[in-house]
């Protein structure tokens, strides 16, 4: 096994030389990813450097030349979930003379050489901070026939500086920081992505002209702690004046921003979302419990007041605005009297829905070993609870809009049931899930329609009119082109659109 520390960045075509000098056809490829929305944005870039080093998209059905996991630290069960999948590649690759394995991502970041170690048949390793290596590392190994694990420290040039292949005509995600400078006890994220570290407002800019330039209609705003974004420049003030600018260019539709922090949460931030026609009035603000005592355990800096606060100043400038959030449940020390805080602030914020976890350690996080485990049995119970009161609210709230209007951006892949109902499905402006019946058979994924609410489930609006409107778009028309967005690699503020 060769390990390196530190990436390297190189460029070039690939596929295998026959015995009589000339290449053979390109090597295919499938990116696995797992995890969060920074995740499967990496793997749009892995995917943008495979095609620039002149792999293809495996073909349905088709055994790729190289499969490469994205992998996440975070979710419960993560490296039993990766190292299972390497096992089931192992008779695969066997089977499939030349193909090759590569694993990267938050794990593996985490467990570094440990990987080839315990799945000698994986061929290459990469962090984090270095997805540029990833064509040369599988092209190294290819030649030294031994894994290779390339590991950087930190990041030394940010993401977006590389190329990415599009998943969706029609949305996209633009990262303005990775990295995370806080401390919660629960999560792993800080160790593994490094310090916060901001894009230059232009370069942002520049990346969503160029997106819009090929048909995008909607972007999501990324980072790990979205709203800090500026802190690294000294302007606290710069993530509200980003939305008004992202706001502001031509032929946007919709800015959404995921996740933001409520320590970082200001008032021009609200005014940004309440002032820019194009910003969602959607918000996801975690919170992750409504007890003050578990906070401070959490190591969150902010408490329930103040959490409540930012949820009446956003309501009372956008009283449509949709907001969800994160909690955990029995966290270290949680007592029964905590928990009931948690579920008094459900009931007071009405949130439209909310992701709900059980805790379980994270080794290398200060909460695995913190003393008051809560017996599993107490937590499921707790769960069950919450996620009941949850359902309840979320409920109430969709029924109220039945009768209502809503615009929907049409979305491939939202509706699993749309086959057999007959119904196409999009997200409101709000981001609520819709299902709407449609007869008209020309309505594409990245089109717009406006229909009348006939129905409200705790986490899906049903709509079965007949269509208010349909407006075809240039996302729409990529869509069924069978084109995807490309960026090239955004330096500088000067992208070039493929």
């Amino acid at each position: 096994m060769s390990e390196r520390e530190g990436p390297r960045h190189e460029r070039g075509t690939t596929g295998v030389a026959r015995p009589d000098g000339a290449a053979s056809a390109a090597r295919s490829y499938e990116v696995r990813t797992y995890g969060c929305q920074m995740n499967v944005h990496d793997s749009e870039r892995l995917s943008g450097l495979l095609e620039d080093a002149g792999y293809v998209r495996v073909a349905a059905g088709q055994t790729p030349d190289v499969v490469v996991l994205n992998t996440c630290a975070v979710r419960e069960n993560a490296d039993n979930r990766l190292y299972g999948n390497l096992g089931h590649l192992r008779p695969v690759k066997d089977a499939h003379p030349g193909m090759q394995i590569a694993v990267g991502g938050c794990l593996a970041q985490k467990d570094r050489g440990e990987i080839v170690r315990r799945a000698p048949w994986v061929d290459a390793v990469f962090g984090t901070h270095n997805l540029g290596a990833l064509p040369v590392l599988l092209e190294r190994a290819r030649i030294e026939r031994e894994a290779q694990v390339e590991i950087a420290e930190s990041l030394e040039t940010f993401p977006s500086v590389l190329p990415s292949r599009r998943e969706s005509a029609y949305s996209a995600w633009v990262s303005i920081s990775v990295g995370c400078d806080n401390t919660c006890t629960f999560c792993i994220v800080p160790s593994l992505r490094g310090k916060e570290k901001d894009r230059r407002p232009g370069e942002i800019l520049a990346e969503i002209e160029a997106l819009v330039a090929q048909g995008v209609l909607e972007v999501t705003l990324l980072g790990q702690n979205v709203n800090s974004y500026g802190r690294e420049f000294g302007d606290r003030y710069a993530f509200g004046a980003l939305l008004r600018s992202a706001g502001a260019v031509d032929g946007l539709e919709r800015v959404r921003f995921t996740s933001p922090h409520p320590r970082d949460f200001t008032d021009d931030v609200i005014a940004a979302m309440a002032d820019t026609p194009a910003v969602c009035h959607s918000l996801h603000m975690p919170l992750q419990s409504g007890s003050d005592a578990v906070l401070r355990a959490m190591r969150r800096s902010y408490r329930r007041d103040r959490y409540l606060g930012i949820l009446d100043k956003v309501r009372a400038a956008m009283p449509d605005a949709a907001i969800t959030t994160d909690i955990i449940v029995g966290f270290p020390g949680e007592t029964e009297a905590d928990f009931e805080q948690t579920l008094d602030l459900v009931a007071q914020a009405s949130f439209s829905g909310a992701f709900t976890f059980q805790y379980s350690p994270r080794p290398g996080t200060p909460a695995a070993g913190m003393d008051g485990q809560v017996p599993r049995a107490a937590v499921q119970e707790r769960y069950e609870r919450l996620v009941a009161l949850q359902d309840e609210k979320s409920l109430a709230a969709n029924r109220a809009l039945v009768g209502s209007t809503v615009e929907v951006l049409v979305a491939e892949g939202e509706g699993r049931k749309d086959a057999a109902t007959g119904r196409r499905s999009g997200r409101a402006r709000d981001g609520r899930l819709v299902h709407f019946a449609c007869d008209v058979t020309d309505v594409r994924p990245g089109d717009v329609v406006t229909t009348a609410v006939t129905y409200g489930a705790p986490h899906h609006l049903v709509a079965d009119g007949p269509p208010l409107s349909h407006r075809r778009t240039a996302a729409g028309d990529a869509y069924e082109a069978g084109r995807r967005p490309t960026t090239p690699g955004v330096l500088l503020g000067m992208p070039t659109v493929r």
